[in-house]
């Protein structure tokens, strides 16, 4: 474990650090953070519309239509509010007028967007298909190449500068003035001129990506690089969200539409697996390896345990993680690991087999379990089950891991007594 530690430090982390500290990749995190309240309102709305008890369902039908507004104008509008939020944190990055980045890259995802109705008279209209989950990788990407435009201009002094004694605001907006031009100009000549669909493009290049992460093997791989960066000081989670997040969040807002629209949700691996079904009490499903120990022969153990589990219950972890420790422990290193990975494997085997529903509610991320599990998927109480067994199951991985850890604390102790 330790030469493979070593391994991790010296090949993987650098990179993985590298790429999560990057400053776009910073901006895409920022972003995806940023409209985590929208998705959480509309998931609100569309669980009561859709709340599986048939007593229920039959007192909310005159509403039913009703409930479906707030859905659409979060869901049905996210990737709108993701280009505009990744762009205004990225304008802010590049020391760029973030309100112009953001309004820039907006007028550019939105002219993407557009095209011809049918019909005898054509007229020009909103693909709204584009503007939900199908246009999350283009608002994206949209938001990157418009920003980094804004800035080549700005760096080359190839804006329109006004007085000093003009107002800002209006400063501001003549100095963005040839950037949007320009980058209006060139995405109209590729989508309308040559007739290339920019969205199609993007999404058949993310394709591969968006396959991986919604099979076990490439969810496990996932899972295996989150938990092992976590055990080497590094914050797996966000190493690898700006990565993945633009792929769990689009696959939430598809399996949000899906049940909007009466089909089940398509998506196992949709924002909210990890988080809720994997990260029982916190990464690694340290919430067993709490409660194994609250009574352990060992002081130190049994008090940090006590402290740690009232933050547990929320997901927040890091007392017991540091405080044991789990980092650089190789012994407590593996159950860490194991049981990430017996319970993403056992969650998506139970989500394909359709015995549980997958998740298409957002909740946030320091929802106790259980009532995490119930929530995220829309109310299904065998979800809840299951995170009463997760639970379990982490304290089986833990617990012989934790008993052997316990054991050579106390001889230490004993040791250290006698030689006094």
């Amino acid at each position: 474990m330790t030469r493979a530690s070593e391994l991790l430090n010296r090949y993987v982390v650098p990179p993985l650090t590298a790429i999560s500290e990057n400053t776009y990749m910073s901006a895409i995190r920022a972003g995806m953070v940023a409209v985590v309240p929208l998705t959480i309102i509309g998931g609100l709305f569309m669980v009561v519309a859709e709340f599986p008890v048939e007593a229920w369902t039959k007192l909310i039908a005159p509403w039913h239509q009703l409930m479906e507004y707030p859905f659409k104008a979060t869901f049905g509008l996210l990737a709108v509010f993701v280009s505009f939020a990744i762009a205004y944190d990225l304008g802010h990055r590049l020391r760029q007028d973030p309100l112009s980045s953001a309004s820039i890259a907006t007028l550019v995802f939105l002219l993407l967007q557009l095209k011809l109705s049918g019909g005898e008279e054509p007229a020009i209209e909103l693909n709204m298909d584009g503007l939900g989950s199908g246009g999350l990788f283009t608002a994206v990407v949209v938001s990157l190449v418009s920003v980094r435009v804004q800035k080549w201009f700005a760096d080359r002094n190839l804006v329109i500068k006004l007085p000093p004694s003009v107002p800002a605001v209006v400063y501001e907006s003549f100095v963005s003035l040839v950037p949007m031009f320009a980058l209006v100009v060139v995405f109209w000549g590729i989508r309308f001129g040559l007739g290339v669909d920019v969205n199609a493009a993007i999404q058949t290049a993310f394709q591969p990506l968006v396959f991986a992460l919604n099979t076990l093997p490439g969810i496990l791989v996932y899972g295996f690089c989150v938990t092992m960066l976590w055990s080497v000081g590094i914050n797996g989670d966000n190493a690898m969200d700006a990565l993945v997040a633009p792929v769990f969040l689009a696959a939430l807002a598809a399996n949000a539409e899906a049940v909007s629209a009466g089909l089940p949700p398509p998506n196992i691996t949709a924002l909210g697996f990890f988080t809720t079904f994997v990260n029982v009490g916190g990464t690694g499903a340290t919430l067993g390896l709490a409660l194994i120990m609250l009574n352990s022969k060992e002081p130190g153990y049994r008090k940090v345990s006590r402290l740690s589990l009232p933050t547990q219950v929320f997901q927040i972890n890091e007392p017991i993680f540091f405080g044991f420790p789990i980092v650089l422990n190789p012994l407590l290193m593996m159950p860490y690991i194991l049981s990430a990975l017996l319970l993403t494997a056992g969650t998506y085997l139970l989500m394909d087999w359709g015995w549980i529903q997958k998740p298409w509610v957002n909740v946030p991320w320091t929802t106790p379990p259980i009532i995490g599990h119930y929530l995220v998927t829309g109310g299904d109480w065998r979800a809840a089950v299951w995170g009463v067994v997760s639970i379990g199951l982490a304290m089986l991985v833990y617990f012989p891991f934790a008993r052997v850890a316990e054991r050579q604390r106390l001889n230490a102790e004993a040791g250290g007594r006698a030689e006094s």
